[in-house]
């Protein structure tokens, strides 16, 4: 007797916390406010929470000037370096590099300067997900940084942009 009112305890108490915790995925957590953030001031490890992404991409801030990884609607990759000011500094002595896309057959990223920016040369392949792994250089005698992260090119659920550049906290 004592073991079955101690299962439906517990069975009780999982369904309380199944309630809760699909109430939460359901919409009482409001994501759509978005209050207290804005996706174009979010630095992540940047010194200013001023910085502004001028086209939605992913901050990197591993190096000085951080640069924004933005990925075009046609599947190209554009690197924009961005000063603490958040304004656009121009393309240097920068060098970056990419690989990405199915390990048993990786993409190897290269870039062009196309103005102030870096772009690649060709079109990421049709894979929304994709771990990438970036090497930057941000002049000749400088150390090469590498920054790994996973390439979600589908849309946030919550907000306009894509999963790799959103920072809404779903």
């Amino acid at each position: 007797m004592k073991n079955n009112t101690a299962i439906q305890s517990l069975l009780l108490g999982l369904l309380a916390l199944f309630t809760v915790s699909t109430a939460s995925a359901e919409g009482v957590h409001d994501h759509g406010s978005h209050a207290g953030h804005d996706h174009e001031a979010h630095v992540e490890g940047a010194h200013s929470d001023d910085v502004k992404m001028p086209n939605g991409g992913r901050l990197v801030a591993s190096v000085e000037p951080h640069f924004e990884f933005y990925v075009t609607p046609e599947r190209f990759v554009q690197i924009t370096f961005i000063g603490n000011d958040g304004k656009v500094v121009p393309v240097a002595e920068q060098k970056v590099s990419a690989i990405g896309g199915d390990r048993s057959a990786p993409t190897k990223v290269e870039f062009t300067k196309q103005g102030d920016v870096l772009l690649s040369k060709e079109a990421l392949p049709e894979q929304n997900n994709m771990p990438m792994v970036l090497q930057i250089k941000v002049t000749p005698g400088s150390k090469t940084v590498r920054e790994k992260f996973n390439l979600n090119l589908n849309d946030c659920p919550t907000c306009s942009f894509k999963e790799y550049a959103c920072a809404c906290g779903h």
